[in-house]
């Protein structure tokens, strides 16, 4: 268990970067820059990541093996102890840092409420994807939480998008203009509704646009023919990174274009490959809206 394996990615302040962990040697980050080659092997087995406590990762002690086509690289037994403190599974009561509530836009008629810690700033929008965001407001945890439920039960506005509809809303080409008036209107609903608690300060609109730090480009968006479906032990992935969206790689490959969750690397030893190598990852087709053939939308 002293080998180097990918513990996924993040966003952070600087950009996005690959996380790596060796119980022998602790952890290191690896910056992902767009235009640079992104190209691996994949070796052994998938085994759980762990967990972080208090500024470190803590490697599995079960050494547990996990699904390859699973989206988490952790085991049930680590994801338990995860989300039994997590702001994101409403299980951390004692947070005291401030937080904000934010209305992300993922694309055309796709809104969502969400909080974050104050300090995280962009990064939580970015991990999800969101093309752009404005603050709504500010306040202890409880406040933002209690917020986030009653406007989108008032306005209609979902706490969670599924990660196909984010795929497929961004194939769909659009301008900062009509982007711009659905963040408004949302914006000036929320701030004027009933549903508004006083505990929570208000923030007026900053519309922050993401789509500059993914290298993409809305009016022509990227339209691969097929996705990484999962990653298998001597699967190779080979190609150029032009555009990372959330956790989604937008590759150039010797077959066309291709896009791959990240998050399927988390708990895999990876070799570097060449990125004129074939990539033999199992593939998926996507249809011509950029979802999965065979699903409805």
């Amino acid at each position: 268990m002293g080998e180097w394996r990918c513990t996924g990615m993040s966003w952070r302040a600087t950009g996005p970067v690959l996380g790596w962990f060796s119980p022998a040697a602790g952890e290191r980050e690896r910056p992902l820059a767009l235009g640079e080659p992104l190209a691996f092997t994949v070796g052994g087995d998938r085994r759980c990541v762990g967990l972080r406590r208090a500024g470190r990762r803590i490697w599995c002690p079960h050494h547990a093996t996990v699904p390859e086509g699973a989206v988490s690289g952790q085991c049930p037994a680590c994801s338990a102890v995860d989300r039994s403190s997590s702001v994101a599974a409403d299980t951390a009561f004692d947070d005291r840092r401030p937080f904000r509530l934010y209305l992300a836009w993922f694309g055309t008629g796709l809104l969502k409420l969400g909080i974050t810690a104050a300090e995280r700033g962009h990064n939580r929008l970015r991990e999800q994807g969101a093309l752009a965001h404005t603050w709504l407001g500010q306040g202890p945890l409880a406040a933002a939480r209690r917020s986030e439920a009653s406007l989108g039960s008032a306005l209609g506005i979902p706490d969670r998008v599924p990660h196909a509809a984010k795929l497929a809303a961004r194939t769909a080409a659009s301008d900062a203009a009509d982007r711009a008036r659905e963040i408004t209107a949302a914006h000036q609903a929320a701030l004027s509704s009933p549903a508004w608690p006083e505990t929570l300060h208000r923030l007026p609109l900053e519309i922050t646009d993401h789509t500059p730090a993914y290298g993409l480009n809305l009016a022509s968006p990227p339209l691969p023919h097929a996705r990484i479906s999962r990653l298998c032990p001597g699967g190779t992935v080979a190609g150029t990174l032009i555009s990372l969206v959330g956790a989604d790689a937008y590759l150039t490959t010797d077959s066309g274009l291709l896009t791959v969750d990240l998050r399927l690397l988390s708990g895999w030893p990876l070799a570097a490959a060449s990125p004129t190598d074939r990539t033999t990852a199992p593939t998926r087709p996507l249809g011509p809206a950029g979802a999965d053939q065979d699903a409805l939308f």
